[in-house]
């Protein structure tokens, strides 16, 4: 069975088929679904800076595992500890507060204030107003500036707007 395996998965093997590629495919898709779930609900779902990483190098390593540029079974266990080491620092980002926190998944930046630009936060962080302007016109019903209350650029990259009351 093991032979069986080792063939049909083109481990050990210098090149692969079509279908040994195909057949590793298949398993590295239900080999990371797995990992994932290892992990959290969080690995794939915020698109903080820190979770993005994660699915970039991740990627990278399943894609060698499937085209054979590495070999399959360290392969996929180094996809794992990735995900056990974005879980664990995330678990210690959530215990400990302040600035390990902040530099894995960033800080809300304030754009507006009380209805005024902060013009050295745009500028920080490569933003326009205009930039600012299509962000109220998707989330609000007055596209004017000076009915905000307050604007963030969120850690994930979003611009989350509170319109002042009426």
């Amino acid at each position: 069975m093991e032979f069986d395996f080792n063939y049909l998965f083109g481990i050990g093997e210098d090149t692969l088929t079509w279908w040994q590629m195909s057949l590793r495919a298949i398993g590295v898709f239900f080999a990371a679904l797995l990992i994932v779930r290892v992990g959290n609900q969080r690995v794939f779902g915020k698109n903080t800076a820190f979770d993005i990483i994660l699915g970039v190098v991740f990627g990278s390593i399943l894609s060698r595992a499937i085209t054979g540029n590495s070999p399959f079974w360290p392969t996929l266990a180094s996809a794992l500890v990735l995900v056990l080491l974005h879980r664990g620092l995330a678990t210690i980002a959530y215990h400990i507060s302040g600035r390990f926190g902040d530099f894995l998944k960033g800080r809300p930046v304030q754009l507006v204030k009380n209805g005024e630009l902060q013009h050295d936060a745009l500028q920080k962080y490569s933003m326009t107003e205009n930039d600012l302007m299509e962000a109220l016109r998707t989330h609000s019903k007055h596209p004017d500036i000076s009915t905000i209350e307050t604007a963030y650029l969120e850690r994930n990259g979003e611009i989350s707007i509170i319109v002042k009351e009426e």
